[in-house]
């Protein structure tokens, strides 16, 4: 009896060390190829860093229709994933429906807001770089328009082109900021048609949400500025890249799978877990390419256009752009893109003086700032 006890007191020992030393497999969605060299790439970026940081298993599975999210997620638990990652805001639902099925596997969904137990959100969001690329935008411009190649019509992009727009019109009050849909994620052929057009309207300086760097060349091909999105596209167009926004996924991703492994979060917990991470959690960073916060060879232009401020006075572009980064990148955040008086372009007051939009009215945002031109499906 004693041999008895002692052998199932080794197996138990054995048990929870071998599983303590396994490692924890984690499971990425993605809803483009990890070559777009947009958003899937970077979150592509982030998942390799975590591995290497963590010590941990990673899987993923590229080009995902966002309908069919709960068929791959499936896969990932038969697979043995006890964690899993979900990355894009169409992904929403089928996530919420797939966390209900599988109590006992975490779920992390971005850029959405819906949770549950063992599902948290998250997201690294750009509203405050696009800020201060729409500075340098409405200082560069010389036609006074300038094209938007709009993904989806969904609110992180209406965000992102609205706190572009207030950038331009803060440097440039008469600037307009045109916007084409092209209702695709991914698609070179669909943004090469969209910016075309937008050139033929008389645009001269661009800015997207498409995870490719052709907005970037078509522009470039006609000798026209563009912002790079979410990966350094510098290399594609050295002449024509001002600057853009870098994401840095890792941050997150390390910070919320450590506490996984550390037993900080679990499938109970995470119903109140939201991370939203901004210029001053460095998850997200203004530039042309890592180190190169605006390019060289646009900065005598920027320096060369001065405006007036109500708190900073008479400033250059350039030098504005660099005072509102440090505003927004300190731990103490003294400005933000929507402080009001904001109104939409139908004329309505969004934001009173001296208040900022709520974390939730800048989630749910479906109105258009003035000086957006163009269709706005969901327009309140």
């Amino acid at each position: 009896m004693k041999a008895l006890r002692w052998t199932l007191v080794a197996l138990a020992v054995f048990g929870v060390l071998g599983l303590a030393q396994a490692k924890l497999k984690v499971g990425f969605i993605y809803v483009g190829p990890i070559g777009d060299y947009g958003w899937t790439h970077a979150h592509n970026e982030g998942r390799l860093i975590a591995e290497k940081t963590l010590g941990i298993e990673t899987v993923y599975v590229e080009s995902v229709p966002e309908g069919e999210v709960e068929t791959y997620i499936d896969l990932l638990v038969r697979q043995g994933c006890r964690v899993i990652f979900t990355t894009s805001f169409g992904f929403m639902d089928g996530t919420l429906a797939a966390a209900k099925r599988y109590p006992n596997v975490i779920f992390a969904h971005c850029s959405g807001f819906k949770r549950a137990p063992n599902m948290m959100s998250y997201m690294a969001d750009f509203y405050q770089v696009y800020y201060l690329n729409g500075l340098m935008a409405g200082a560069l411009t010389k036609t006074g328009k300038i094209g938007y190649v709009g993904a989806f019509p969904i609110p992180e992009v209406k965000r992102h082109i609205n706190a572009f727009t207030l950038g331009v019109r803060a440097v440039n009050p008469r600037a307009t900021v045109h916007v084409r849909w092209i209702y695709e994620w991914y698609s070179p052929p669909a943004a090469k048609e969209a910016t075309e057009a937008l050139i033929a309207e008389g645009c001269d300086v661009f800015a997207f949400t498409e995870d490719s760097p052709t907005v970037i060349t078509v522009a470039a091909a006609k000798g026209l500025l563009s912002f790079g999105h979410y990966s350094p596209m510098y290399d594609f167009a050295p002449d024509y890249v001002v600057s853009g926004q870098l994401v840095h996924w890792d941050k997150i991703y390390v910070e919320f799978l450590k506490g996984v492994l550390e037993g900080k979060y679990t499938t109970k917990n995470l119903a109140h877990i939201d991370y939203w991470w901004l210029l001053s959690q460095e998850a997200v960073e203004l530039g042309a390419k890592p180190g190169m916060v605006i390019n060289p060879k646009h900065e005598a232009a920027l320096k060369a256009v001065k405006v007036k401020t109500p708190d900073l006075g008479e400033i250059s572009v350039y030098d504005l752009v660099y005072a509102r980064l440090a505003q927004m990148g300190a731990p103490g955040v003294s400005f933000d893109p929507f402080q009001g008086p904001v109104k939409d372009r139908k004329g309505l007051l969004r934001v009173p003086e001296g208040f900022w939009l709520s974390y939730d009215a800048l989630i749910t945002m479906e109105w258009a700032v003035e000086g957006v031109v163009g269709p706005w499906p969901g327009e309140p």
